[in-house]
């Protein structure tokens, strides 16, 4: 009798452990599973099962992984929004280093109750979800992950409302200003090193950017990278072939194996690249020209030096109409322009800027302001810095880690000798 007694209790136990007991009445939070999860190292999957409505058709052959970020530890109770096709799949979730498991029986979205657990640090908190039975040929659909409890009375930060650049994460920026005395900046060079394993794809490491487009490198798949030049068109469009004649950006000449043509989708222009496999650990050297070209156009022109090759090269020189300037608002930038990867970190060094003026020569520019995009100013996302370095700056992005640099914040350097560029050399 009393080893029957013994059982049942066991049984019951198990049964309020597992089922939907201390479900809270209403969760806190209720947070969008596609803006915010990924599935690692798989591009193909991540962009076929994860939708801006939510994680659709996943079969759980690979684990899916939500972010979101608190600003204290301590407890939470943790659920998901979701159904399962089968209506018998069970499902082990995992946080701070602990795991529940559930059987999920719903064939329609139903709000369910995966435990507490207890959150040891503040920051960036990575939520796994897997399945455990059947292995395979699943049918999973997710809406929301829901959080409540002791950790939701502070702030939660998450992406909301903004798939597409939430997924890719905060682009961060480098902002130069041109020393006062140059009234006529004609020259911008700048030096990218790209540490080694910091080399993810989707990551353009933007080195002179200045009021009208922007030079730098890309990596675009395993086995393509880019040099990139674009000028951005006075027409305002998205779409290039609306721009009018009259305010076309015009190829003026380019560098071998350069391809040319227009761009559209962040304004509109003219675009170039090279396909060059620059390597991790090398310092790249950039070197940008513009100047008016009479009183209604300016001529922008971009050269490369790789250490492999010992020599400048061209890129491209474009005219742009409607404008008649120097050289002006300097910048560097490091964005993630493929979605699929926005949960990996990336950086790189930024280094040794400099100006020539027409009248007055190389000018060091000592300074530089960090600043980041719409993404971190909504605090979407706060997985975003940068820094002084020994010799230039650093910019970081991307991969949820905890500690960010706030907006605004100044940089120096020290001053390095000047680049010893002929230009009456240049291609």
């Amino acid at each position: 009798m009393r080893s029957s007694l013994l059982t049942s209790l066991v049984l019951i136990y198990f049964l309020s452990c597992n089922s939907q007991s201390n479900v809270p009445e209403d969760f806190t939070y209720k947070i969008s599973l596609g803006e915010n999860s990924w599935i690692s190292n798989n591009q193909r999957e991540d962009g076929e099962i994860i939708k801006k409505e939510g994680v659709r058709n996943w079969d759980g052959s690979k684990p899916l992984q939500t972010y979101f970020r608190t600003e204290k530890p301590g407890e939470i109770k943790l659920g998901f929004n979701l159904k399962s096709a089968s209506g018998n799949t069970r499902l082990k979730v995992s946080l701070a280093g602990n795991s529940h498991e559930v059987t999920v029986n719903n064939k329609d979205f139903k709000e369910i109750y995966f435990g507490d657990f207890e959150l040891k640090k503040a920051g960036y908190q990575q939520v796994s979800i897997e399945v455990v039975k059947p292995q395979t040929n699943e049918n999973i659909e997710i809406k929301e992950l829901l959080l409540a409890g002791h950790v939701t009375e502070g702030e939660v930060n998450f992406v909301k409302d903004n798939f597409h650049f939430g997924r890719r994460g905060p682009s961060v920026h480098l902002r130069y200003p041109i020393p006062e005395e140059s009234k006529k900046p004609t020259y911008f060079y700048n030096e990218i090193v790209v540490p080694e394993g910091e080399d993810v794809i989707g990551s353009y490491y933007m080195a002179n950017g200045f009021a009208h487009g922007y030079f730098g490198i890309q990596i675009n798949s395993e086995k393509e990278r880019r040099i990139l030049f674009s000028v951005w068109s006075p027409y305002d469009t998205q779409d290039p072939s609306e721009i009018p004649d009259d305010q076309k950006i015009v190829l003026l000449k380019k560098g071998d194996e350069v391809n040319t043509g227009e761009f559209g989708n962040e304004g509109s222009g003219g675009q170039s690249f090279k396909r060059y496999m620059w390597k991790t650990g090398n310092t790249y050297r950039f070197l940008l020209k513009g100047e008016p070209a009479g009183s209604n156009h300016t001529d922008y022109t971009a050269y490369f030096f790789a250490p492999e090759k010992g020599k400048w090269e061209l890129i491209a020189s474009f005219r742009r109409p409607k404008s008649s300037n120097y050289l002006g608002s300097l910048y560097s930038f490091l964005e993630n322009f493929v979605p699929a990867t926005g949960d990996v970190t990336r950086m790189a060094n930024y280094k040794n800027q400099w100006v020539y003026d027409k009248d007055k020569g190389w000018l060091a520019i000592n300074d530089a302001i960090f600043s980041a995009d719409a993404t971190a100013h909504q605090k979407d996302r706060l997985d975003y810095a940068g820094g002084e370095t020994e010799d230039g700056y650093f910019l970081k992005n991307c991969g949820f880690f905890d500690n960010y640099t706030e907006v605004g914040a100044e940089f120096k350097r020290d001053a390095t000798q000047a680049p010893k560029i002929k230009f009456e050399d240049l291609p």
